[in-house]
């Protein structure tokens, strides 16, 4: 009687346990969600000094490596059009397609007036980095996108391979080297000056955290 007793005065505890796990759990998935809701532009850090400590920006529908203005860390106004270009301004969250495994997608801004998000996706053929709606990103690589264990490094399929392509002199387009062989089964970049980088994370501060989302 004194055994049963104790089997049966056990069980609330231990469901008790499995409910404040199960709690606590749910807690860090919701905690985990809103810090990838965090937003943050991105710098590049490369060992040519020439794009080193330059940032991404978005313009024509695709990802560029653009100089930075080191006051404002703002873009700096393009030397053919004047105008500065529109900077990655973005954060994770899960992509809408019922017919694929959950996956973590990346947006970002692509105007402020009016306000407007984007997916951020490779491009399955050319393995250019570009931007766009749905529609246009479903039927390429739209992830998944995450961080370095430091959170700090953005990554995609799990590793940071990014490469700067200069496709015009002075204009470095951003790509994705899916293979890990520098592009080179690409026909598109060829004899086009590569030169891989990484990306870092800059949270932007608290006031402009809640625009645009």
């Amino acid at each position: 009687m004194v055994l049963g007793l104790m089997v049966i005065t056990a069980i609330p505890t231990v469901t008790g346990i499995s409910l404040g796990v199960r709690e606590q759990k749910k807690q860090n998935a919701e905690m985990a969600n809103e810090s990838r809701m965090v937003k943050f532009n991105l710098e590049v850090y490369c060992e040519a000094p020439e794009i080193n400590g330059t940032m991404i920006v978005l313009r024509n529908d695709k990802v560029y490596v653009h100089p930075k203005n080191p006051t404002t860390n703002q873009p700096l106004p393009s030397p053919t059009t004047g105008r500065a270009p529109h900077p990655f301004t973005g954060f994770y969250i899960q992509y809408p397609d019922e017919e694929r495994s959950p996956t973590r997608g990346l947006v970002s801004t692509i105007s402020n007036d009016p306000p407007m998000l984007n997916w951020i996706y490779c491009d399955k053929d050319t393995h250019e980095l570009k931007y766009g709606n749905r529609t246009q990103s479903r039927e390429h690589i739209i992830g998944e996108w995450d961080w370095t264990k430091d959170e700090v490094g953005l990554t995609l399929e799990g590793w940071e391979g990014f490469v700067a392509v200069e496709e015009e002199p002075g204009q470095w387009a951003l790509y994705y080297d899916r293979n890990n062989d520098n592009l080179r089964g690409l026909a598109r970049p060829r004899g086009k000056r590569k030169l891989q980088c990484s990306l870092e994370r800059k949270i932007l501060p608290e006031e402009m955290q809640n625009k645009d989302k």
